[in-house]
């Protein structure tokens, strides 16, 4: 099963899979199934509860959970994902992947936005802050924090948990970013700001979302794939 955007800009491919099956012992989770990412492009996702949508973002960056075993092919950004001394580190920080559950840490906003960098990327002070600030406004959420970037993160809504989310991971600067049901926990105003700061990444970013919402996908993808039921 290949997805085919309908809008490209590049014609280089972000990511490939060919043949995934992810199995239980001997039960068949996911797949076969392959498609491509390209660059420049937002790819969607969808399928039935089970179909195994997160289980295939999480293969992408080999993050299956113990238990599971995989065959076939994937490559993210020109590596093998699996392959012989491949820094899988160094590849998350590159096709980052964000959960569906907002988790936020028991720190200020900033520390929150800047918590991959300080882990990933050495560069003074300063330049950590202005990345975190410019993450925070790519999210959306700069307006509603600035006042307030040393305040507990645990003090924000689970809509703006999750833009703060989606603004560590875009402050490392990723070349994809894996989007797990971005708004599945949201009301509809939540939603809709989300889906704003989703789609100012556009042409910008190359995503890949995972959503049960097809209406959501639709507005917000230049292609959608659908998974069969799991057998």
């Amino acid at each position: 099963m290949t997805a085919t955007p309908t809008t490209t800009i590049d014609t280089s491919t972000a990511a490939s899979v060919r043949h995934l099956v992810v199995r239980k012992g001997d039960t068949v989770l996911v797949g076969p199934v392959s498609f491509e990412l390209p660059a420049g492009t937002t790819l969607g996702l969808r399928g039935p509860s089970g179909s195994g949508k997160s289980t295939i973002l999480r293969a992408l960056v080999g993050l299956l959970p113990a238990g599971l075993t995989r065959t076939g092919d994937i490559t993210v950004l020109d590596v093998t994902v699996g392959g012989a001394g491949v820094d899988l580190a160094a590849l998350r920080s590159r096709a980052v992947l964000v959960g569906q559950t907002p988790v936020v840490f028991p720190a200020s906003i900033l520390a929150n936005a800047g918590f991959g960098l300080r882990h990933l990327v050495r560069a003074p002070r300063a330049e950590l802050r202005r990345r975190a600030e410019g993450a925070l406004r790519e999210a959306g959420l700069w307006d509603e924090v600035a006042d307030r970037l040393d305040a507990p993160a645990e003090q924000l809504s689970v809509g703006q948990r999750q833009r703060l989310c989606l603004a560590r991971a875009l402050a490392l600067d990723p070349s994809v970013l894996l989007l797990d049901e971005p708004t599945s926990a949201l009301d509809a105003g939540a939603t809709a700001t989300v889906e704003a700061a989703l789609a100012g990444l556009k042409a910008r970013r190359t995503v890949l979302i995972v959503s049960h919402d097809r209406a959501q996908l639709a507005r917000m993808c230049d292609d959608v794939m659908s998974l069969p039921a799991c057998p």
